[in-house]
């Protein structure tokens, strides 16, 4: 097929042509953004906690009325609690991965650093939160229950010791073992005595840059001031242990409300609902961009069918078969095409760049350009493919 007549039919509708380049041009640049963000929210939605989602569940509560003593009634949960069948371990922590919390700190390897270069989680818990939460502990040890600080002497004992994600110690320590080296946390100078390989954070706080960037304190803490219990249970019988959790509770001290029982597969549900919402939103707009692209391909080429009817006949008389009509009017597809992609792809990275800039979201893969690219090019030969026919 000769290109030549093809170009010079064009330059004779050029705003056609151009108005046909334009919106492939825009819908390769969208779409490819779109994937890749639906991508990256996927992504994002099923990263690794760290802890044994199957076996956690957390009990959020809080106290109503006049308050017993919350160190005393917080034992005497734990107690009761471990005592449930099917319940393997029990801890009173701040917060969960994925809960939605803000409990963090800053953490430096100088002392009272006006600078601190990373910005933590803090979980607070007593003896138990690594075996509760099924932490994988690479390197180091558990806390000791000499370690664990009560609640009641928090303000008054330094922290003696704090336990690590590997992210920590490969933002603090960069190629060298962070195990048994000290953090400061203010003016308080911690050792490092355990290494667990992932925990996320409870909230997408900080983007892409603070992922799995937390720490564990050995401080006790009242159901009062953390409000959450974190139970591992054996998950044949998870329904029934969540099912007995306030009776259970309301049997230690009844003014307390029991605010929620979530297995963890419900918390990481409800952290991610405006991820996934985006996630069906962004497809929905993929869909439609290429359904319009396809009905204006169609619609162009039916029309220039129409205009050209002359044309084709001239040509069907001086021997074009009608496998040469067909290719005529995919190819003049495929260069307008091609000129929209090409255009498409400037406009991808550049809406990237933006994006990068103003959202802190990652850069858009080469990847994603010839496999846009390519969809682009069957859609439109599928959608002038009725209209050649026709021809």
């Amino acid at each position: 097929m000769d290109f030549i007549p093809i170009i010079s039919t064009l330059r004779r509708h050029r705003t056609t042509a151009l108005l046909v380049i334009l919106e492939i041009a825009f819908t390769c640049a969208i779409v490819c953004n779109a994937v890749f963000l639906i991508r990256e929210r996927l992504a994002n939605m099923n990263r690794p906690s760290g802890v044994a989602e199957e076996e956690v569940v957390q009990v959020i509560l809080t106290g109503i009325g006049q308050k017993a003593d919350p160190d005393v009634i917080t034992r005497q949960d734990l107690v009761a609690l471990r005592a449930v069948p099917g319940v393997k371990a029990v801890v009173s922590t701040n917060q969960v991965p994925f809960g939605g919390s803000a409990w963090t700190t800053s953490i430096s390897t100088l002392a009272d650093d006006p600078n601190p270069p990373v910005h933590v989680a803090r979980y607070l818990g007593g003896g138990g939160i690594v075996k509760t939460f099924g932490l994988h502990l690479i390197a180091g040890r558990d806390f000791s229950p000499t370690e664990i600080v009560e609640s009641k002497k928090a303000d008054e004992t330094p922290t003696p010791c704090v336990i690590i994600t590997q992210a920590v110690a490969e933002r603090m320590f960069p190629g060298e073992a962070a195990l048994g080296k000290a953090i400061y946390l203010g003016k308080t100078r911690v050792p490092i005595i355990g290494i667990v390989e992932r925990l996320e954070r409870p909230n997408e706080f900080g983007g892409l840059s603070e992922r799995g960037l937390a720490i564990i304190t050995p401080e006790e803490v009242p159901y009062t001031e953390g409000s959450n219990y974190v139970l591992r249970v054996d998950p044949t019988q998870r329904d029934a242990v969540i099912a007995a959790i306030e009776p259970t509770l309301r049997g230690v001290d009844p003014n307390r409300l029991i605010l929620d029982r979530l297995p963890f597969g419900d918390v990481r549900k409800k952290h991610f609902k405006q991820d996934r919402a985006m996630a069906w939103l962004l497809g929905v707009v993929v869909i439609t961009l290429l359904v319009v692209t396809a009905l204006g391909v169609v619609g162009l080429a039916s029309f220039w069918v129409q205009q050209r009817t002359r044309q084709i006949g001239v040509r069907r008389a001086l021997g074009a078969t009608r496998g040469d009509i067909l290719r005529y009017f995919q190819t003049e597809n495929f260069i307008l095409a091609t000129a929209g992609i090409v255009l498409g792809m400037v406009l991808a990275y550049a809406i990237n760049m933006w994006m990068m800039d103003k959202y802190q979201v990652g850069r858009l893969p080469a990847s994603f350009l010839p496999i846009g690219a390519s969809l682009l090019w069957c859609l439109g030969q599928l959608a002038v493919l009725g209209p050649a026919l026709r021809a």
